[in-house]
């Protein structure tokens, strides 16, 4: 049986083994490790094995996964040994040994906050929505209202 390692509750708890290469964390009782906690989502996240690294996945969680006490929320990070997880306010430290997954050379890349960043505008990123072109401002040659267009420059 390979060793994948364990997580280690901050704090005290029990370690929780990591016993495949892919695992679904989050409250309900059909997922690989389960976290009964009411801040914690149903499917919170995803953990897998990647070229001898755990990486995590947040499955759209309503408390955000983050890792070594980043504040921000990750969608998709590399876990390297020793790192800090945290599901919504719960923290955990990963432990485990890249060369007994299957590790060589250099670790892989972890860009997952560049594709977060290149996936959306500006505007998405910010939680802006944007603004939505209302016809009724263009001109409409075929329109009765036409002629009813008044021109912001001109002062009447």
């Amino acid at each position: 049986m390979t060793n994948y390692g364990k997580l280690e509750p901050i704090g005290g708890g029990d370690p929780i083994p990591l016993l495949s290469e892919k695992l679904l964390v989050g409250r309900r009782e059909s997922c690989d490790i389960v976290l009964r906690f009411k801040n914690v989502s149903a499917h919170h996240c995803q953990l897998y094995v990647s070229e001898g690294y755990w990486f995590a996945r947040d499955l759209n969680s309503r408390n955000g996964t983050r890792v070594n006490g980043d504040g921000d929320r990750i969608s998709t990070k590399r876990l390297d040994p020793g790192a800090t997880i945290q599901f919504a306010n719960h923290r955990y430290i990963i432990e485990y040994e890249p060369v007994d997954l299957g590790a060589t050379g250099a670790p892989p890349t972890d860009d997952g906050g560049l594709r977060n960043i290149l996936g959306q505008s500006l505007l998405d990123r910010a939680g802006l929505d944007r603004r939505k072109p209302n016809s009724s401002r263009r001109y409409d040659p075929q329109s009765r209202e036409a002629s009813s267009v008044s021109d912001r420059n001109k002062s009447s």
